[in-house]
């Protein structure tokens, strides 16, 4: 926000998307604090009918900025103030303003969204040219220990992934301290209720609150209530180890090619993470993908803890413990590949896999996550448990060994190691991929 501000030097909005509850209004209020003399913040959910009617006639820009002056009870002042434009979707005319009120140029203007682009709130109104994107995300396990009061752990472990070695000792802590942050996930409302009651069960009913939220913008998306019904399979999809998320499943006679369009616009919500297949693994792996087939992971997996036991009354404090001392008996393969593909998204990765059937025919290999770097492709496998067989990573080695970084990565709750070219890479420690 900060380089926008800038660089940009008032030529330009910056529209910060992200889902609901992530935090996007609370830091551009602390960014508004810290970085200019003056702010006025216009809630679109909140604001008068008066203040939204504003911005249906943009002709005249110091009636505009008047009335705001007067309702807010702030002063502008030229080229050190910045107006907010929270919840944009709820006023698209505002949105469509900017391209006037960037060329005045007297004031920044910040934009916050979730379910941004759906069609009905942007099938009307021009997209302005002058509008920078950034996505915002979950707290990442970074943002989560400074939370917890903790500066010391990730400067460790960065010193650790530049010259790495086995922690022995220290690991068993550092992997219950991710554990936690797997259960509480990055939601700062969750975040908050943790540090206030130190309480699993509080800590549930906020995120629950938060899916709630979540199926009322599904609703917005698609009326007919599919779009909440794919969102609240997704633990089941993974959990049954499948190649792809498979929509006829959910939805009886679904057509995954009918619903290509639906998952991107869900995709959009930053609400999930979708890795798609990739036919022909190669440094563009972008340009070989398969939007029919793809993987669909919780954005946050805090919540994609509670979404998977949303059928009990409460997530059990008993749950919790069991997860957080790694004893729970179901298979929680997937609930680390979801912190995987979170960790990923947050660095910057798009999501890439390959999947392809065994020599007998009778099974498939998988590798789960793709990354290209430079003009190579790091692959990565994901396993829950210590064991450290990865004949999928093999095979995806052997048949491309061309294509393939020095390195591969298997990640596993137990201590770094390496043998040959495969480094065992503790789960706490993706957060640098």
């Amino acid at each position: 926000m900060l380089k926008w501000k800038q660089e940009s030097n008032g030529n330009s909005t910056l529209l910060i998307e992200g889902a609901r509850r992530i935090g996007k209004s609370t830091i551009v209020k602390c960014f508004a604090r810290n970085e200019y003399e003056t702010f006025i913040l216009i809630d679109f959910t909140t604001c008068s009918r008066e203040i939204k009617e504003l911005f249906n006639d943009v002709s005249d820009l110091n009636y505009i900025f008047l009335r705001l002056q007067l309702a807010y009870g702030v002063k502008l002042v030229e080229r050190k103030s910045l107006i907010v434009f929270d919840e944009v979707q709820f006023q698209p005319l505002a949105r469509q303003a900017i391209k006037s009120f960037v060329a005045d140029h007297r004031y920044d203007y910040i934009e916050t969204g979730s379910l941004i682009s759906i069609r009905k709130n942007t099938e009307n109104i021009l997209i302005p040219s002058e509008e920078e994107r950034i996505s915002m995300y979950p707290m990442d396990y970074e943002e989560f220990r400074w939370a917890m009061g903790d500066t010391a752990t990730i400067p460790l472990l960065r010193s650790v992934w530049e010259n790495p070695q086995p922690l022995k000792e220290a690991h068993l802590k550092l992997m219950r301290d991710f554990r936690l942050y797997m259960l509480v996930g990055g939601m700062p409302q969750a975040v908050d209720s943790y540090l206030e009651s130190n309480n699993f069960e509080i800590v549930d009913r906020a995120k629950r609150l938060i899916l709630d939220l979540y199926d009322e913008d599904f609703g917005k998306i698609d009326p007919t209530g599919k779009a909440a019904r794919i969102f609240a399979a997704i633990p089941a999809q993974l959990n049954n180890n499948a190649s792809h998320y498979r929509v006829s499943h959910v939805i009886p006679k679904a057509r995954s090619e009918d619903y290509i369009e639906l998952i991107a616009e869900m995709e959009k919500s930053k609400t999930v993470n979708i890795c798609h297949h990739c036919d022909d693994p190669n440094v563009g792996l972008g340009s070989a993908e398969t939007l029919q087939q793809y993987k669909m992971f919780v954005g946050d997996t805090g919540l994609f803890v509670t979404l998977a036991f949303r059928d009990k009354a409460f997530t059990e404090n008993v749950i919790y413990e069991r997860l957080l001392s790694d004893k729970l008996a179901a298979n929680l393969g997937y609930l680390y590949e979801n912190i995987v593909a979170q960790m990923l998204t947050a660095s910057g990765n798009r999501l890439f896999y390959y999947s392809w059937p065994t020599e007998s025919g009778k099974h498939s290999y998988e590798v789960d996550f793709l990354l290209s770097r430079g003009t190579k492709i790091l692959p990565i496998e994901v396993k829950s448990s210590s064991y450290k067989t990865h004949a999928s990573l093999d095979a995806f080695c052997k048949k491309f060994s061309s294509r393939i970084t020095n390195d591969r990565y298997l990640i596993y709750t137990k201590d770094y190691a390496r043998k040959d070219s495969v480094r065992y890479l503790p789960t706490y420690q993706a957060f640098f991929l």
